[in-house]
């Protein structure tokens, strides 16, 4: 009895492709997405380790975030003294007394500093702040002895520690529960753990909790000056920008520093979002950048990344996020300086004015990283990958040169093969080989499906570019099910017209062909930009080559071609000549017609008859039994009248192929697929979850839609090899699935309560006259539908224009007289008591000048605010800042940014310790004379913890839609601005 083709379980046959495929696909997307969005659970007992107590942290994290506490707000004096006073009892409970010197507390301080904005500045801008951190010592058993900050002009001599940040400030529209609640209570488990007996750090410890984070990265500026700062070598910075999910590796400075969070229990990240901040794709800043640009320190950015939409709103609170976030987070955290303590080595160590040995910090490397399912953690030097790409580049095609060579020698290279003759072409008929069948299929194939796939993202981008927002998985899967369906129509309508055995081989080599090519511009990118990025693409590259050699590997199983020309044409082979016998047929071109004898289709061979001759109805019928026996029992034993050589090909593929090994294709998709649709599938959902909500900040909406077609064809190309095996089930219903999506993506609504729209807030009052204007900020068309909800803007007209403001480019503001704010104690009631309501609001900002003949001393105070700001017509040349030793000064240059474009400040800001504070600060411009010049004075009100003091904000929180959220547009929800002339 024939053997079925279930027989063997690993055949390359359409149902065993089909399923063990599918299988493997949805197992790795399954698992791709349970450890994207599935937080590893936090232990069932709430105390960990001794010193780490998880209730704790929770009830830290909850009182943090019962309000808005902006740097310039009543509630963020609370949230500080909340923090010192947690300190304290730490400290206490653990058996440090207040003077230990293995326990040191800094508690703000008279420090402050006045610095050139590198970060954020959309125009020449200088930065005044004052201290108002917690700065926690402790010490490490290697740490030099007694009061060593006592000197701080002293360098340090030790080895140096580490230095963990977190900043407990929020934005004044959002409780800061993610972003720095969970950092924040992290840091306070770490300093209960390290002060607990028996975990003494080995190098010590500086726990930073510093204010002022979101409105310019005031503290971590003004820690430079501490007289701590000496002392780390490396650092951890704990941020955020969601609300919930996983904290992942950010970005890192170097690959030795990164191998520390390598020891975390559950690492995640990728060097991809590393490398968005290095070319600048990411627009905004953290307190990494103080600590790498300032103190020349090596360390890590661990943060939250996903939802963006609840970022900077208030919807980051406790209740959208959990304790398994902040499990997540606090033992990465633990794990990570556990390793960076106990570290050994010399590479971080060194003095200096900072105490960073800037030789040791010459030698760190770039690196590349990624995580594995969320539990393994890569870890590479950027050369040790740039020397892999170039071998690849190199030594794998001489390899592949070789073996073809080696092949042809054998007699077995039949790619590319069209024909071959017994003897001579003049006295023998042709044996077709039919080798360069297929070549040329795949780049068709490719061109078409990747187009469809490009022409949706044009389609989506045309029709109903923000879905993305809320349905990224419904775009996903419409752009995947498009490429698989497409693929496997065109591969199998091939197939069935012009079958061929070398298409598997044949798709490899052009994938070898354009991974190779991609891979030329991963290594340039490598070593000229140290771009780590591509590291998926190295491994797309040697994973392609093992497959391609495997098939290379494939044609030793076949016969000589010489051979199969010999049997094919009868020559010793008694079988060959049999009537009926499948080796009898003719071995034909498809272009050719099979000869007829002039005495007609029965004439009787006899010694001089070809053994290649046949009658066309003989050779079509034994071509169709032929085609249907392999088919239906490609694996079964043969029949005794059908010749062993020819007949276990599959279908009409050329007859020779039986010989090739029927299971090597399986090795050769478990080497393509799985580490493949691992890599290029991590950084899919990473860029997804970073990018798909921007749109709401201004961000361009093609260029995402287009990463997410490049990153389609890419987890797609590793079936294209097996595409024409496939059974027509799992394409159809692919086929629906696209057509589905295709028509949800076009219809429907674009936000959610899920996925609200993020818009901007910001109320501008001109003190000098009276009037204010309110201004939400958002995308063109539903920040309109927006505004038209608000009942104050019934019955007047609103001004929509682009906005002005760099950082949202490509947004629309609308503008309107808005709702009188009561930012100043009692301020409504004593505006209608005013007779004069001009004179009233001017008392908001008050300003005196005195000037001299070449400079001004401006002194000026804002009623209930601690930030305020300068803005100058005319750029300075200097500014002081009276009661500071601070000076930024020079002559030909008096400000300049890192990428030297800024001739001169035009704008100081201003953030005090002090509620009310009377600033003065002198003036010397450019040109030397002070006479004549002009500008503005503004202060800033961020306080919102009851309603009724930005009554404007609190009608767009009651009345907005349900599909939207705001966020705060500037560093205060209220800006009052006077002019000044001298």
């Amino acid at each position: 009895m024939p053997r079925k083709s279930s027989w063997n379980p690993i055949a390359f046959v359409p149902p065993q492709v089909t399923l063990l495929s599918f299988a493997v696909y949805v197992a790795l997307f399954a698992t791709l997405l349970w450890v994207h969005h599935v937080v590893p659970p936090a232990p069932s007992n709430p105390v960990p380790a001794d010193g780490v107590n998880l209730t704790t942290a929770w009830l830290d994290l909850e009182q943090l975030t019962n309000g808005f506490h902006p740097y310039n707000s009543r509630r963020n004096g609370e949230v500080r003294d909340y923090l010192a006073s947690r300190v304290e009892e730490i400290l206490h409970k653990n058996g440090f007394p207040k003077d230990s010197e293995d326990a040191v507390v800094w508690n703000g301080g008279s420090d402050n500093i006045t610095y050139a904005n590198k970060w954020l500045a959309s125009s020449p801008t200088v930065r005044y702040t004052e201290n108002e951190n917690i700065v926690v010592y402790i010490r490490g058993d290697e740490d030099e002895a007694g009061a060593w900050w006592a000197d701080e002009k002293k360098p340090y001599d030790g080895p140096g520690g580490v230095l963990v940040n977190a900043h407990y400030d929020s934005v004044s529209t959002g409780y800061g529960a993610t972003d720095d609640g969970v950092g924040v209570a992290t840091v306070l488990q770490l300093i209960s753990y390290y002060t607990t007996e028996g975990h003494r750090p080995k190098r010590g410890i500086i726990a930073l909790l510093n204010n002022g984070e979101e409105d310019g990265l005031y503290g971590a500026q003004v820690y430079t000056k501490h007289v701590t700062a000496k002392f780390p070598r490396v650092f951890l910075n704990l941020e955020g920008a969601g609300a919930g999910g996983r904290a992942m590796l950010f970005r890192s400075t170097d690959a030795e520093v990164t191998r520390f969070y390598s020891n975390s229990r559950y690492p995640f990240g990728t060097v991809v979002s590393g490398d968005g901040f290095k070319r600048g794709l990411v627009r905004s800043g953290t307190d990494y950048s103080v600590f790498e640009e300032e103190l020349g320190l090596r360390g890590l950015d661990v943060a939250f990344m996903a939802p963006r939409a609840r970022y900077h709103t208030d919807q980051d609170d406790a209740r959208d996020t959990s304790p398994d976030s902040l499990w997540h987070m606090l033992s990465a955290a633990l794990d990570t300086t556990k390793a960076m303590t106990s570290h050994g080595g010399s590479e971080f160590s060194g003095s200096s004015d900072h105490g960073l040995d800037r030789a040791n910090a010459d030698r760190a490397s770039n690196g590349v990283w990624f995580d594995v399912f969320g539990r393994t953690f890569a870890v590479l030097k950027l050369h040790d990958l740039f020397a892999l790409s170039v071998t690849l580049l190199v030594a794998a095609p001489i390899l592949l040169i070789i073996l073809e060579v080696v092949l042809s020698k054998l007699d077995k290279w039949y790619p590319f093969t069209r024909k071959q003759y017994l003897h001579n072409s003049d006295d023998d008929e042709a044996v077709y080989f039919n080798g360069i069948r297929g070549f040329f299929r795949f780049p068709i194939i490719f061109a078409v499906a990747t187009g469809c796939v490009v022409a949706l993202a044009f389609l989506m981008v045309k029709i109903n570019p923000y879905i993305l927002y809320s349905s990224e998985y419904a775009v996903w899967s419409m752009m995947l099910a498009a490429w698989f369906s497409i693929a496997w129509f065109l591969s199998t309508m091939a197939d069935k017209v012009r079958p061929t055995a070398l298409s598997r081989m044949y798709t490899i080599m052009w994938l070898y062909i354009i991974s190779w090519i991609a891979l030329v511009f991963v290594t340039i990118g490598e070593n000229n930009l140290k771009i780590a990025s591509g590291y998926f693409m190295v491994i797309y590259n040697a994973s392609v080559f093992a497959a391609l050699l495997i098939s290379y590997l494939e044609l030793l199983a076949l016969p000589k071609k010489a051979k199969y020309v010999e049997h094919v044409a009868g020559v010793g082979s008694p079988r060959s000549t049999r009537p009926g016998s499948v080796a009898s047929r003719r071995l034909l071109d498809d272009n050719e017609e099979p000869p007829r004898s002039s005495e007609g289709d029965n004439e009787e061979p006899t010694e001089r008859t070809g053994l290649l001759r046949g009658g066309e109805r003989r050779t079509q019928n034994t071509f169709a039994r032929f085609g249907r026996r392999r088919n239906q029992d490609v694996n079964g034993p043969l029949d005794e009248t059908e010749d062993p050589f020819l007949a276990k090909a599959f279908g009409d593929e050329q007859a020779w192929s039986g010989s090739l090994p029927q299971w090597t294709w399986i090795l050769q998709f478990l080497i393509l697929a799985p580490i493949n649709v691992i890599l290029v599938g991590q950084i899919a959902l990473f860029t997804t979850s970073a990018l798909h909500q921007t749109p709401a900040d201004g961000s361009a909406i093609l260029p995402i839609y287009l990463v997410m077609a490049a990153l389609t064809v890419l987890l797609m190309l590793p079936l294209a090899p097996f595409l024409h095996r496939f059974t027509y089930h799992l394409p159809t219903f692919f086929f629906f699935i696209f057509a589905g999506c295709l028509i949800y993506n076009l219809l429907a609504f674009p936000f959610s309560r899920d996925a609200r729209l993020k818009h901007y807030f910001l109320q501008t009052v001109d003190l000098d006259h009276g009037t204010n204007t309110v201004q939400l900020t958002g995308v063109e068309g539903f920040v309109q539908d927006i505004v038209d909800e608000l009942p104050s803007v019934a019955g007047q007209s609103f001004n929509c224009s682009t906005t002005d403001d760099p950082r949202r480019a490509g947004l629309q503001s609308c503008r309107w007289a808005g709702l009188t704010p009561n930012v100043v104690s009692n301020s409504s009631e004593a505006l209608v008591s005013s007779s004069n309501a001009s004179d009233y609001y001017k008392d908001w900002v008050q300003y005196n000048i005195s000037t001299h003949a070449d400079s001004a001393l401006l002194t000026f105070s804002g009623k209930e605010s601690k930030n305020c700001r300068l803005l100058f017509d005319s750029p300075v040349s200097s500014l002081h800042i009276l009661n500071t030793t601070d000076t930024i000064r020079s002559s030909s240059k008096p400000v300049r940014r890192e990428d030297g474009n800024y001739q001169g400040a035009t704008e100081l800001r201003l953030f005090s310790r002090d509620w009310a504070k009377n600033f003065q600060v002198n003036v010397t411009w450019a040109d030397g004379e002070a006479k004549g010049k002009s500008g503005k004075v503004g202060c800033m009100w961020s306080d919102v913890n009851e309603i009724g003091v930005v009554p404007a904000l609190d009608e767009v929180w009651l009345y907005e839609p349900v599909w939207s959220v705001v966020s705060k547009a500037g560093d205060g929800l209220v800006e009052g601005w006077r002019d000044w002339k001298t």
